[in-house]
């Protein structure tokens, strides 16, 4: 037909090579510079991790409070006045968002007192706590430097342990407190060695004094079937007879007696 041009099927192929070559060669559009982003725009993690924190401070406890954020790790510095609000504060810090660690360099600027008082004060707290909850099963003993609570022996329960150690973080005076309270493995058998064990002495009628007075009980701890008894009794029979009553109880593996004698120096346990 005129005026149709009929190229060979070689031509025909350089002509498709040749606009194939003429599109790849425009210019691609250029991606934006790295510094292009102005850093206004770049979010800003530990300055949002900062405020976050600084919310959760925002009582009246936390005033003298201060919370830097750097890479996650959350610094507290600054004063309060009893232990437990140190404590709450990174608490409350670490649930911010950002935050993967606290610091926590903050310092308990409230009531002196001496460290005899202040064991003195908490010991008698604890001989009461958590009386008509089965506080004879616990062994919590208390420690006092430099106005740092170490709180140390066995506890029956974890709610036990938390008792006390919110007993120290609420007593004026305490500057800081170390947990080093045990918790009793669970065991259905030492649950039952516990209070066998508790019958075999408070049942015996020279022991069963120790019972009037449920705030100072001789203290019984079971761990896997081994007993250990601590507290303070009037007479070493009475501690003699403790240790074998304990030690007459079936399933029970050994007991460690540390009952101490009143008015007497401290003695090794059996």
């Amino acid at each position: 037909m005129k005026g149709n041009v009929r190229l060979s099927p070689a031509a025909l192929l350089a002509v498709m090579l040749a606009a194939s070559l003429t599109g790849l060669s425009r210019p691609a559009a250029a991606a934006p510079a790295a510094g292009a982003i102005s850093a206004a725009a770049q979010p800003q993690p530990d300055s949002e991790a900062t405020q976050a924190a600084e919310a959760r401070l925002n009582k009246s406890q936390f005033k003298e409070v201060k919370v830097s954020v750097d890479n996650g790790i959350a610094t507290l510095t600054g004063t309060v006045s009893l232990y437990e609000y140190k404590a709450d504060a990174e608490k409350r810090v670490h649930r911010a968002k950002g935050v993967a660690a606290v610091r926590n360099l903050i310092q308990v600027n409230g009531t002196n007192v001496p460290d005899p008082e202040l064991q003195a004060k908490l010991a008698e707290k604890l001989t009461y706590d958590r009386v008509g909850f089965g506080n004879a099963f616990n062994a919590i003993s208390v420690q006092v430097q430099d106005g740092v609570v170490t709180l140390g022996g066995h506890a029956r329960t974890y709610v036990d342990r938390d008792s006390a150690l919110a007993l120290a973080n609420t007593t004026p005076g305490v500057k800081d407190v170390v947990n080093d309270i045990e918790v009793d493995p669970v065991s259905t058998m030492d649950d039952q060695i516990r209070f066998q064990v508790a019958r075999a002495i408070y049942n015996y009628p020279t022991l069963n004094k120790y019972a009037l007075n449920p705030a100072r009980p001789i203290r019984i701890s079971v761990q896997n079937g081994h007993v250990e008894l601590y507290g303070i009794v009037d007479s070493q029979p009475d501690k003699e007879t403790a240790y074998i009553r304990a030690s007459g109880v079936p399933n029970v593996f050994s007991v460690t007696n540390y009952l101490q004698v009143a008015g007497q120096p401290t003695e090794s346990p059996k």
